[in-house]
Parts: C-alpha cells; sequence; structure tokens
C-alpha cells in the first residue's frame, strides 16, 4: 500500500475509492456526516467539508489538517450516510497517506498518540495504558504535563500497573500483519 500511495499521481477521489473503496464522488453535501460526529466541534476541518476537499483534490491541507487525526472512527457518519459514503475508511485512508508522505505531521501531537494507540493494540492486543502513555510521552517530549492527572487515574484504579491478559493476541497480530502486506485494508 506504501509504495502505491507514494509513487501515484491519481487525483485524491480516484485513491480513495481504489484504497478505501468507496466512492466519495456519491456525496451531495447534506451534511449528515458533520451533524452527527461527536468530535466536528473539535476539527478544523468537518467531515462533510473533507469530502468536498477530496473531490477538489486538496491533498496538502487534508493531509496536514488535524481532522484526520481527531476523527474517533466511531462510524457514525459513515451509518448516517444517505449514500454509503464510508467517511470512517476515508479518514483511514488519509492518516496513511499522511504518514507514507514522509511530511511532518503538522504541530500536533494527535499522530504521536495514534501511533502510540496502535502499537499497544499490536502488541496486546488490546490498550495497556501505561505503556502507551510511555510511548507518547517519549515522542511528545512533554513528561511533567499531566502529571497530576495520571496520578489521579492511577488513585481511581484506571491506571493498572500490570499489562491485563486477554485471548487471541495472535490473531490481532495477524491481522496487523495482513494489512502491512496489503492483504485486507
Amino acid at each position: 500500500m506504501k509504495d502505491m500511495l507514494v509513487k501515484t499521481d491519481h487525483p485524491l477521489d480516484v485513491l480513495i475509492s481504489e484504497i478505501g473503496k468507496t466512492d466519495v464522488l456519491a456525496c451531495y453535501q447534506c451534511k449528515k456526516c458533520s451533524a452527527g460526529c461527536p468530535v466536528s466541534p473539535d476539527m478544523d476541518i468537518l467531515p462533510h467539508q473533507v469530502i468536498r476537499m477530496i473531490q477538489f483534490d486538496m491533498r496538502e491541507r487534508l493531509l496536514n489538517s488535524r481532522t484526520i487525526w481527531l476523527c474517533a472512527s466511531c462510524e457514525t457518519c459513515t451509518t448516517r450516510c444517505p449514500n454509503d459514503v464510508d467517511l470512517a475508511k476515508v479518514m483511514d485512508v488519509l492518516r496513511q497517506m499522511a504518514i507514507n508522505s514522509g511530511e511532518p505531521l503538522g504541530d500536533s501531537h494527535v499522530p504521536f498518540f495514534h501511533s502510540a494507540f496502535l502499537s499497544s493494540i499490536r502488541k496486546r492486543g488490546r490498550i495497556y495504558e501505561l505503556e502507551m502513555i510511555a510511548k507518547y510521552k517519549l515522542k511528545n517530549r512533554e513528561f511533567k504535563k499531566d502529571i497530576k492527572l495520571g496520578i489521579m487515574m492511577f488513585l481511581k484504579g484506571k491506571l493498572k500497573l500490570l499489562s491485563p491478559k486477554i485471548r487471541g493476541r495472535k490473531e490481532i497480530r495477524d491481522i496487523f500483519s495482513q494489512v502491512k502486506k496489503g492483504v485486507i485494508g
């Protein structure tokens, strides 16, 4: 997938349609996606505007936006779309394109959080909060920020010292491996 994204000069809507297997040209800007999005108040570009910017091939602006990193992938937008545009999948593709572009990922720390989150899931099959926080803090270098919050969470039992055990860790690693190979997207 990485090679395909880096070498191609296709317009963004064609790329998204090929990789994300959703027809972004089907969107007629009804704005149901933006109205239902739980994190839209914090986004710099609303979900329906993301689709319009893809249609206008505004690649650089999209890949540098906070929106693609703030998307919670809750699929509310996808569920509400009357034309079956899978906006959650589109956001996944845009995040991957931003990572593969090799360009700095904006001034936001959200990509660091995203990376730490996926690393924890890949390694343990679920989030191990202490490890994820440590990886995130090592990347953003803000070691003292949120110490008070961390202590309060620990005292309330929200941060466990040991990683929780789950079944199916091998299957989750296999999923990540297949995504990396491009078998599933």
